[in-house]
C-alpha cells in the first residue's frame, strides 16, 4: 500500500531542494578561479543533504537532523532583537562543545553584555545541550551553501566568531572572510593527510586565510601551517584540559556508586561500543569476584543495554542504574548506566578507566578519567588524539590489542594495586600540567583587540 503523505513530503522536497540549489549555484562566482571546485563542494553539500533526507525516514539521528534544520531561516529571525552584540561559537557535536565551554563562560562571565550563539553540526551534541544555560542562543548550524551563509550572517551579525578543533566550512568561512569578521580556531590539531597540505588543497588552503587566528594544540600543527605561509598561530595547547579539571573540582556525588564500589576495585568503561563490552564481558565472565565492574555504554537504547545483559553469565549479578537502590546495589558485580548527564562524575569513584571507542572509529574523552587519577586503557584506534599518544607514553594509559592484553592489564593491576597508583598519579599530573589554554586563548585575543 503507498503512503501518500511520504509521497507528498518526498516530492515537496525535491521540488524546494532543486530551487534551492540552483539559487545557490548562482551565488557562486563565476569569475573567481575556484569556480568549478566550488560548484562540486556545492553539489557534494547538496547530495550529502539528500542521503541524510532519505536516511530520515528510518535512521532518528539522521531525522533530528533534518527537522532541526526545518524552517531554519523564521527560526533564526525570531531569536535576535534589534542590535544585541553576539559572540558565535561552532561544534562539531558534544566533544567539541566540552572544549569550548571554558571560553563560552569565560565570555558569559566577563561579557554579559555580549550574548552567546551555540550552533551545533550533529544532533547528538544539539539535543544534549540545547538547553545549556550559559548560551543565550543554541541551534543546528545551516547547511554549507553561499545564500545560508549569507542570510545567516546577515541575520546574526556576530562581532567575534569561534570555531571549535575540526570544523572547516567553506562558504561560511569565505562569507566572514568578507566581512572581516574576528574568526578563531581554537584547540585546533591538524594532520599532514588533511587535504590542506596536498598538492589539490589550494583552495582548501584559500580557506583558512580568512582565519584571524589560529590556537593550535601542538608544534607539528604549527609548523604543517607554517609551511603554507600562515603564521598567525600559537600553541595554546587543549582547553578540555580546563573543562576536565573544572568537572573534577565540581563533581557530583554519588551515594549509589559509593554503596555498589564499597571495597572493591572498581573499573569504569565509559562510552563503549559492542567491541569493547565484549572483552570486558569476557573478562568478567571469567573472573568473577576479582573486580566490580560500571559500564557507560555510548548507545543506552533498551535494545543495547538487553543485548549487553545477555552476553553476562547468569551467576554473576548485574543491575541496570535505573533499577538501582540501597537495598540491591551493593551485591552487584556489574552495574549498567543507562542514562546520560553523570559519566564524568562516576570516574571519581573507579580505580582504573576503560575508554570506548578505540575499536572503531576512534576512542572517546580519556581526560575525564585521567583527571581523577585513573590509569586508562583503550583499543588501538587512538592515534588522533594527542592526549591518548601522550599517556601512552608516560605510562598513565595502556593500549589494548584484544582479549589477552585486556586480561593481562587487569590481572597486573588487580595482583598490584601500586601499579594502578603509579599510572592513575602519571595521568593526573598530566592533566593538571596541561590546564591553561582558555587563559592563554584569552590573553592573545585581548592583545590583538589592544593593537586595533
Amino acid at each position: 500500500m503507498v503512503d501518500y503523505q511520504q509521497e507528498n513530503i518526498f516530492l515537496k522536497f525535491l521540488c524546494n531542494f532543486y530551487k534551492k540549489t540552483i539559487q545557490d549555484i548562482t551565488f557562486v562566482n563565476s569569475k573567481s578561479n575556484y569556480f568549478y571546485m566550488s560548484l562540486l563542494y556545492l553539489l557534494g553539500i547538496k547530495i550529502f543533504y539528500f542521503l541524510v533526507f532519505i536516511a530520515s525516514f528510518f535512521n532518528k539521528k539522521a531525522q533530528l537532523w533534518i527537522n532541526g534544520r526545518k524552517n531554519w531561516r523564521c527560526g533564526l529571525k525570531s531569536l535576535v532583537a534589534h542590535n544585541e552584540k553576539i559572540i558565535w561559537f561552532h561544534c562539531a557535536s558534544l566533544g567539541e562543545f566540552e572544549q569550548g565551554r571554558p571560553l563560552i563562560e569565560y565570555f558569559k562571565t566577563n561579557y554579559p553584555d555580549f550574548k552567546i550563539l551555540l550552533s551545533f553540526f550533529s544532533p547528538s551534541g544539539y539535543e544534549i545541550r540545547k538547553n545549556y544555560e550559559n548560551a543565550d542562543f543554541i541551534i543546528y548550524l545551516p547547511l554549507d551553501t553561499p545564500g545560508n551563509a549569507k542570510f545567516f550572517l546577515d541575520t546574526m551579525k556576530p562581532q567575534m566568531i569561534f570555531f571549535i578543533k575540526y570544523e572547516f566550512w567553506y562558504f561560511f568561512i569565505r562569507e566572514i572572510g568578507k566581512r572581516k569578521i574576528p574568526l578563531y580556531l581554537v584547540s585546533g590539531i591538524f594532520r599532514e593527510k588533511q587535504r590542506f597540505f596536498k598538492k589539490y588543497g589550494k583552495k582548501s588552503r584559500k580557506m583558512l586565510r580568512f582565519f584571524t587566528h589560529f590556537f593550535v594544540q601542538n608544534q607539528v600543527s604549527k609548523n604543517l601551517l607554517n609551511q603554507i605561509g600562515l603564521n598567525n598561530v600559537t600553541i595554546t595547547g587543549d582547553t578540555r584540559f580546563d573543562r576536565v579539571y573544572s568537572i573534577a573540582t565540581n563533581s557530583k556525588d554519588l551515594p549509589l556508586i559509593v554503596k555498589f564500589r564499597n571495597n572493591n576495585l572498581v573499573l569504569v568503561a565509559g562510552s563503549t561500543w559492542p567491541p569493547d563490552e565484549d572483552l570486558l564481558i569476557q573478562y568478567m565472565n571469567k573472573n568473577k569476584g576479582r573486580l566490580k565492574l560500571i559500564i557507560a555504554p555510548h548507545e543506552i537504547h533498551t535494545q543495547h543495554v538487553e543485548s549487553i545483559e545477555r552476553k553476562i553469565n547468569p551467576d554473576i549479578k548485574t543491575l541496570r542504574y535505573s533499577e538501582a537502590n540501597e537495598s540491591n546495589v551493593e551485591a552487584t558485580d556489574i552495574l549498567i548506566i543507562d542514562a546520560i548527564g553523570f559519566l564524568s562524575s562516576i570516574y571519581k569513584y573507579g580505580h582504573m578507566a576503560y575508554i570506548g571507542g578505540g575499536f572503531g572509529k576512534g576512542i572517546h574523552n580519556t581526560l575525564e578519567a585521567a583527571t581523577f587519577g585513573l590509569p586508562v586503557l583503550f583499543g588501538p584506534n587512538y592515534h588522533k588524539f594527542q592526549e591518548a599518544i601522550s599517556l601512552v607514553e608516560l605510562g598513565g594509559a595502556r593500549v589494548i590489542n584484544g582479549y589477552s592484553q585486556l586480561a593481562d592489564v587487569l590481572d597486573g593491576f588487580v595482583k598490584n594495586s601500586n601499579l594502578i597508583k603509579e599510572a592513575g598519579l602519571i595521568a593526573k599530573n598530566y592533566v593538571e600540567e596541561k590546564r591553561g589554554a582558555t587563559q592563554r586563548i584569552i590573553d592573545q585575543i585581548s592583545i590583538k583587540k589592544q593593537q586595533s
